[in-house]
């Protein structure tokens, strides 16, 4: 393991030149202290967990230090927000700090959100809060956990610094990893702003660092696009077949990697509502729970108008094609597996949309439900989820049509079912009632619950000793909670 001193930096995003991004030193924190680190984070830059503890950790997480290779720099790049162009958006609160390889030879960016002032900070003070810091840190890890394509978090530091918001809170950083922060919205500034030699660096870029086996094609350029289309496509599905909601999928908040990332207002669904809209800003529902399918594909398209230099109209619109077939296949696939099923019929996506109408204002918790259906028989699992709905014919119709597929399956032990469901069904989610219960435990001074909540989440499979009062059901008040853009 590593010691912090230890880290090999490669910058090879800095060197891109300042066309792409503008060098700036973070505004250290006041008083920074540990609030939480992610030990698996560490390991992905083979450090040792114990070095969050000391003092540097703190130091230079919070601004106040800095290695002698890294090269902060502020991103420039565009997007559409809620549907409408933004021409120049960037790193308005976040530094990319540097690129650091590990033993494997893995590079992953350092990200620090919440570092201050700089070029594309338009009116905002370049600041985040300790309240969406954590909920940040949390949500990177808890869907890695569940096998969610994510950034991931390495840290959270807080401070006394005062930050104005709503309210006056505290101001904090969050360390990001991942393997290129480069969005949908850097190809979108350099193709909107007619700067074609600097598009076609940066799609070089991607190409060589991230795509490489996409050399080997005849079109290289769109064999990579191809690529980004699939890779989103198995991302949203299984955003859709866990119930994530992301909040804001503007175009500068999708990854050219295809991984979760910038999250704010997200939720995951408590009980199912397929029109849930977890974004308080979001007044037209744009990016609703049902919309996130068709948004992505949307996003897609906006990427595919900018790569339009390097491939031909017809050949991205062929491409584009296989977004929703690709998204189908890989959510079907996962539903089957969450209903405990191994083979696949015909008629399975119409078992599974009968499932969502019964759901749908019933007032059934969709993570618990999934669970509790792999705790025993198909048979005794449905007899006692029954009670969960309001159409209780209509539920009784559906449970039928269930014990005939699940019996076609073939002979399976109680516990051979229960093992595979459990595998892939979570007792464990990131509820928001729970990050704001382990928030407002930190504002005042407490860490001690956003560590724990942040370990059970690394488990959400495995049913944890003393730790019932995670995979309960929300009180009203925690289905009822307002989360908002405002970090």
């Amino acid at each position: 393991m590593k010691a912090l001193d230890e880290l090999t930096f490669d910058n090879r995003f800095a060197r891109l030149g300042d066309a792409f991004s503008t060098h700036v030193l973070p505004e250290p924190l006041d008083e920074p202290r540990l609030v939480v680190a992610s030990a698996a984070a560490m390991a992905l830059l083979d450090l040792d967990p114990a070095v969050a503890e000391t003092p540097v950790f703190a130091e230079l997480f919070g601004g106040h230090k800095l290695w002698a290779e890294a090269e902060p720099r502020a991103m420039v790049y565009s997007g559409h927000q809620f549907g409408g162009y933004t021409p120049q958006l960037g790193d308005g609160r976040g530094l990319l700090l540097g690129e650091v390889y590990n033993q494997a030879g893995e590079h992953w960016d350092l990200h620090l959100k919440g570092a201050g002032m700089t070029p594309y900070s338009r009116m905002g003070d370049g600041r985040a809060v300790l309240r969406s810091s954590i909920r940040e840190f949390l949500a990177s890890e808890a869907l890695h956990a569940l096998g969610i394509p994510t950034s991931r978090a390495l840290c959270v530091i807080g401070s006394s610094t005062p930050v104005w918001r709503e309210k006056q809170e505290r101001g904090a950083m969050v360390l990001r990893l991942a393997p290129s922060h480069i969005r949908f919205g850097h190809f979108e500034y350099f193709y909107y702003t007619q700067k074609l030699d600097q598009l076609a660096e940066l799609a070089e870029h991607v190409l060589n660092l991230h795509y490489p086996e996409c050399r080997e094609q005849p079109e290289p350029y769109l064999a990579m696009f191809r690529e980004i289309v699939e890779r989103n496509a198995e991302m949203i599905a299984k955003w859709q077949a866990y119930g994530f909601c992301h909040g804001v999928m503007n175009t500068d908040n999708m990854s050219i990697l295809g991984i979760t990332f910038d999250f704010g207002p997200f939720a995951f669904l408590d009980d199912f509502d397929a029109h849930f809209i977890c974004n308080h800003s979001d007044h037209e529902g744009r990016y609703s729970f049902s919309n996130q399918v068709p948004i992505g594909q949307w996003n897609l398209s906006a990427l595919a108008q900018a790569l339009t230099p390097f491939i031909s109209v017809d050949a991205l619109k062929e491409a584009l094609g296989l977004y929703l077939p690709l998204y189908q296949a890989h959510y079907l696939d996962l539903m089957r597996r969450r209903l405990g099923l191994t083979t696949a019929e015909e008629d399975d996506q119409k078992l599974v949309e009968r499932l969502f109408k019964l759901m749908q204002n019933s007032g059934v918790d969709y993570t618990l439900f999934f669970r509790r259906l792999g705790d025993e028989s198909a048979a005794l699992a449905v007899a006692r989820l029954r009670d969960d709905f309001v159409d209780l014919a209509g539920f009784d119709a559906w449970a039928e049509l269930y014990k005939a597929r699940v019996a076609r399956e073939g002979d399976c032990s109680e516990a051979q079912r229960r093992e595979r469901m459990h595998a892939v069904n979570p007792l464990y989610i990131l509820r928001n009632y729970l990050a704001q219960n382990a928030i407002a435990a930190a504002e005042s001074g407490d860490y001690s619950e956003v560590r724990r909540l942040h370990e059970v989440l690394t488990r959400p499979f495995e049913e944890q000793a003393g730790m019932e009062q995670y995979a309960q059901r929300p009180p009203d008040w925690g289905k009822h909670l307002e989360i908002s853009c405002s970090s």
